[in-house]
């Protein structure tokens, strides 16, 4: 069960759950709300290396299209199948059955860049 007080968080609304050296990722509740029903989800292939908050997947919604970064450095080892079929899991769930990829982590340093739970709800204060 992932909590949000237990993750991570960039400033573009991507959430972090660190477990030894992978990364779960997904978007904050925050940024499924203001985009509206999900209907198509890319995620990219298996295998893709990417850099801390680089492109890695798109969201279309009713509202807008998105692009979704990486909030770490690493290698896509994993993607959520589910989201295939069913991309509105991210509205309905966006921290449990909505997560979107995990990656091998390659510099755990850059965590350190990443905002605590208190400092995303502050900066939520601050840019809405």
């Amino acid at each position: 069960m992932v909590s949000p007080q237990e993750l991570l968080y960039t400033q573009t609304h991507e959430w972090a759950k660190i477990e030894d050296n992978t990364v779960k990722i997904g978007i904050s509740f925050y940024l499924q709300s203001h985009l509206g029903e999900i209907t198509f989800l890319e995620l990219p292939p298996l295998g893709r290396r990417v850099k801390q908050f680089e492109k890695i997947a798109v969201i279309e919604a009713m509202k807008a299209v998105v692009d979704i970064h990486s909030p770490l450095s690493g290698e896509v080892i994993q993607i959520n199948e589910k989201l295939k079929e069913t991309p509105q899991l991210i509205n309905s769930s966006p921290y449990q059955e909505g997560w979107l990829l995990v990656l091998k982590i390659e510099n755990p340093e850059e965590k350190s860049q990443l905002m605590s739970f208190e400092e995303y709800e502050k900066f939520l204060q601050t840019t809405g």
